[in-house]
């Protein structure tokens, strides 16, 4: 893969993403990407250019290698998409609406392992594109998103208000709330009372961290998951955590769940199938199947 420059770093530096649209009816749609950076205080500055040429997988392929920034791109259908490795890469939430419609402990694992109900608060503390949220919230949960990289908030916020604009979705995406932050520092001030979501109980914190690309199959058997364009992408901003990473965040996590919920909530964790467990702490359950593991921490 292609390296490409971070977009934020633990400083909260700003950065700057090129912004790519392909004619100038498309104002009001660039307008209001800067209307959401600025109402959610997203640390990006957009460069924007008009397509000069049209953007065909070879030309998306030139740009990738020839740009210094993340780019951005919005197509003649007014979709945003980030261009990754010379890929277009975007949330795509109505791809899974049979997914979402219906999903339930039986068919969605996930659902096994966080056992929650239409009452139930969830934390997605490492949201991604979002997928694992969108079933979670499927149960009527209300599910708090967060996600530390701010272009990844960016299309988050803008997917959550296109999908809104469409009926059979609006129920689910207001159960949706989209924060740019990173984990550690929300569980932080959740404990410290300072953040909105410290009047609610917190049922579950859902992890779903980073890890090394290696560990998505086994090493003998070769068996497991393939990595898609879309973790390929995640893999481009975000390296996997230390251990000591890994045992910060789940202790954070815990602490933020016992604090809420006095001894009924827990932490679920995915990860590959094979991979260890975070943070080399055994899970109170498991589920799994040939591919992912959902690992739950009883608090």
């Amino acid at each position: 893969m292609t390296d490409v420059p971070q977009t934020y770093d633990e400083t909260g530096a700003v950065v700057h993403c090129q912004l790519f649209y392909v004619n100038d009816s498309q104002q009001a749609q660039v307008e209001n990407l800067q209307s959401l950076i600025a109402e959610h205080t997203l640390p990006i500055i957009l460069d924007i250019e008009v397509a000069t040429e049209k953007l065909t997988q070879k030309r998306r392929q030139q740009l990738s290698q020839a740009s210094t920034q993340l780019i951005l791109l919005l197509d003649d259908k007014d979709k945003l998409s980030w261009l990754s490795d010379g890929l277009s890469v975007a949330p795509e939430w109505d791809k899974l609406q049979r997914r979402v419609v219906s999903a339930g402990r039986k068919s969605e694992l996930l659902l096994q392992a966080a056992k929650i109900t239409s009452d139930s608060h969830v934390i997605d503390a490492t949201a991604g594109f979002g997928h694992d949220s969108l079933i979670l919230a499927s149960t009527g949960a209300q599910v708090t998103m967060l996600e530390q990289q701010p272009l990844m908030a960016l299309l988050l916020l803008v997917e959550q208000q296109r999908m809104s604009a469409l009926p059979n979705w609006q129920k689910l995406m207001s159960r949706l709330q989209i924060i740019n932050a990173d984990a550690l520092s929300y569980f932080a001030n959740l404990e410290a009372g300072t953040v909105a979501d410290n009047a609610t109980a917190i049922d579950v914190v859902y992890l779903d961290p980073m890890f090394p690309e290696d560990s998505y199959q086994d090493s003998k058997t070769g068996k497991g998951a393939k990595v898609g364009k879309h973790m390929q992408a995640l893999h481009q901003l975000a390296r996997p955590p230390t251990l000591d990473e890994e045992r910060q965040l789940l202790s954070s996590a815990q602490a933020v769940v016992k604090q809420s919920t006095q001894g009924q909530g827990r932490v679920v964790v995915k990860r590959p199938q094979f991979a260890p467990l975070l943070a080399d702490e055994p899970a109170s359950e498991s589920w799994h199947n040939e591919a992912v593991r959902f690992d739950g921490y009883f608090v």
